[in-house]
C-alpha cells in the first residue's frame, strides 16, 4: 500500500504538470459525447479519427471501472488504485476531448458492449472476488491502452524509457517522459504529442495494476 501511495503522488505531479500546459480542457471526465462545436476539418485522416475514438473508449472505460472500484473495492489498495485511475484518466480524457472538439471528431458517448459486460460482471461481485476481477481487468485494459499509445511514440525514446524501468519492481516504475513520433501533418503531430504526454502515466498504471493483482492474490491466500 505504501508503494501504491508513492506511485499515486508521482503520477499526480506528472498529470498536474501536463494540465498546466492547457487549462482550457473541459472539466467533465465522464466521457460524454463531443458536440458539433469547433471547426470541421476534412484534412483529419481516418487513422487519426479511429485512434481518437478507440483511445477515448478505452479511457472512458478506465474511468467508469475506477469509479465502480472506488465504491465496491474491499481492499484499501484497490480503492487507492481506483482513485488514481479516475483522476489520471479523467485528466487525459479532458485533453483528448479538447483535441476532438477543435477538429469536430465525435467520441463515444457510452461504453461499448465488451466494457458494459465487464462493468455489469464486476457490479455483481463483492469482496475479494471483486478485487481480483477488477485487478485482472486493469492489467488487461492498461496493456491494450499502452500498446495503442506506443504506435504514436518515437521508438528511440520509448526504448530508452523501458530500459530505465527494466529492473524496477512493478510498483516502483517511474513515469518516464517520451517523445512523440514525428509527422508533417500538424493534426497528427498534435495527436502524437497527446499520446506521448499520456504514455508515462498509462505505463506506470500498468505496472501498478500488476502489483495490485499480485497483492490481491496474496491477500486471498492468507
Amino acid at each position: 500500500m505504501r508503494t501504491l501511495a508513492a506511485i499515486s503522488l508521482g503520477l499526480a505531479l506528472v498529470v498536474g504538470a501536463g494540465c498546466n500546459k492547457d487549462n482550457r480542457a473541459p472539466a467533465n471526465g465522464s466521457g460524454a459525447s463531443v458536440g458539433t462545436a469547433g471547426r470541421t476539418d476534412s484534412s483529419i485522416s481516418n487513422g487519426d479519427k479511429d485512434f481518437v475514438r478507440d483511445v477515448a473508449e478505452m479511457n472512458m472505460a478506465e474511468v467508469e471501472l475506477g469509479r465502480l472500484a472506488s465504491e465496491r473495492g474491499s481492499g484499501s489498495d484497490v480503492k487507492q488504485f481506483a482513485q488514481m485511475v479516475v483522476t489520471d484518466h479523467t485528466a487525459a480524457g479532458d485533453k483528448l476531448r479538447a483535441y476532438a472538439t477543435q477538429r469536430n471528431i465525435d467520441v463515444p458517448a457510452e461504453l461499448d458492449g465488451k466494457h458494459r459486460d465487464l462493468r455489469d460482471k464486476l457490479s455483481a461481485k463483492q469482496g475479494l472476488d471483486f478485487d481480483r476481477d477488477f485487478a485482472d481487468a486493469m492489467v488487461d485494459d492498461h496493456q491494450k491502452l499502452v500498446d495503442k499509445l506506443e504506435s504514436r511514440i518515437d521508438k528511440d525514446t520509448l526504448t530508452k524509457a523501458k530500459v530505465e524501468n527494466k529492473n524496477a519492481p512493478d510498483a516502483q516504475v517511474k513515469a518516464t517522459a517520451v517523445s512523440p513520433e514525428k509527422s508533417d501533418d500538424a493534426n497528427t503531430q498534435a495527436l502524437n504529442q497527446w499520446a506521448a504526454d499520456t504514455y508515462p502515466t498509462a505505463y506506470a498504471h500498468l505496472q501498478a495494476a500488476k502489483a495490485l493483482r499480485d497483492g490481491v492474490k496474496k491477500r486471498a491466500t492468507n
